[in-house]
């Protein structure tokens, strides 16, 4: 997605070779005209899969989940990282590392929100090592319901998460792909 490139290449931050903060483009502040798109996108490259929800973790994947739930016409169900006073009593729980916070937190699920019978679809703002990703994945295997798959903006190729994901048979497309970091320099694909 060309569009999505050019917003990285001008906003994004390199902060050091593992890490780029795209503050300004997905995670702080958003286009709602590139997001939509964004949606239409992810929309366009599953819409044969049958989706009946999209799924993310709260927060940065939230624009972009919702973009692509609203051009399938489906609900978009997120994970929750903290229980609240509101959380349902039964819940799907996975214990995840967080990359970019540097913590490790829950991910929980109301369990009355993924059924047998639903078709998911993740949907999230950048991959690096997977681990929300793989967190999620297991959520959805429990409930017994259909992964078809799990589209993200940015996907960092130089780390594993992207790689591993696919390797446990999942499909992954991403719209951009950061190759590399390295000499404070970004290389898109």
């Amino acid at each position: 997605m060309e569009q999505l490139k050019q917003k990285i290449r001008l906003y994004g931050v390199i902060l050091n070779d593992q890490t780029v903060a795209l503050d300004a483009v997905l995670t702080q502040q958003v286009d709602p005209l590139l997001i939509m798109e964004a949606g239409r996108e992810f929309a366009a490259r599953f819409r044969g899969d049958r989706v009946t929800k999209v799924v993310t973790v709260e927060s940065s994947g939230i624009s972009l989940a919702f973009a692509t739930a609203h051009e399938l016409g489906v609900p978009l169900v997120f994970a929750r990282r903290k229980k609240t006073l509101m959380s349902a009593k039964e819940t799907y729980v996975e214990r995840v590392p967080s990359f970019t916070k540097g913590i490790v937190t829950d991910i929980l699920v109301n369990k009355d929100l993924l059924q047998p019978d639903d078709r998911v679809l993740i949907i999230d703002d950048i991959i690096a090592n997977g681990d929300a990703a793989r967190g999620l994945i297991r959520i959805i295997r429990r409930s017994g319901a259909t992964l078809v798959g799990m589209g993200v903006a940015v996907e960092k190729s130089f780390q594993l998460g992207a790689r591993t994901i696919r390797e446990e048979g999942v499909r992954l497309e991403s719209l951009v792909r950061i190759v590399s970091l390295a000499d404070g320099k970004m290389v898109l694909e």
